[in-house]
């Protein structure tokens, strides 16, 4: 009867320690590749595809704005899910991507998992990557079409 109840009661716990809440992590993006020290890079990442690359209108994105000698980006309180990473080598601090006759990028960019970029920014899809708990680590290699 005892070996009973303790069995029962190693069930219980087991089972609250199953249903705990995961705990929020981090995630360090290691920046490679960036071309000058000129302006800022500018980090976003979204769980949200919708919006990607661009994490606007997004209260839960995580986004930071860095000086462009970083190599090292931290965002910390990520929840684990699935996002998407964007970066922008913003060279004259302007707050947004220049392009050459409307097109072509004239700034570096970069993605998680080296989304593609072809005529137009890659897709969630491409970019998504899983963080779970603890420290979750990425590098992100900056692209340069001009």
């Amino acid at each position: 009867m005892k070996r009973a109840r303790a069995l029962a009661l190693a069930g219980f716990a087991g089972g609250l320690a199953a249903a705990a809440p995961a705990q929020a992590g981090e995630v360090v993006i290691t920046v490679t590749d960036v071309r000058s020290t000129k302006g800022v890079i500018r980090a976003c990442m979204t769980t949200r595809k919708d919006i990607f690359p661009k994490c606007i209108n997004d209260p839960d994105a995580h986004r930071t704005v860095v000086p462009a000698s970083t190599r090292e980006i931290r965002f910390t309180g990520v929840k684990p899910g699935a996002y998407g990473i964007a970066l922008l080598h913003d060279e004259n601090n302007n707050g947004k991507a220049d392009r050459a006759l409307g097109m072509a990028p004239k700034e570096g960019y970069g993605f998680s998992r080296d989304a593609p970029v072809r005529m137009a920014p890659p897709k969630f899809a491409d970019a998504v990557m899983q963080v779970g708990e603890g420290t979750s680590r990425v590098t992100i290699k900056m692209r340069y079409f001009l």
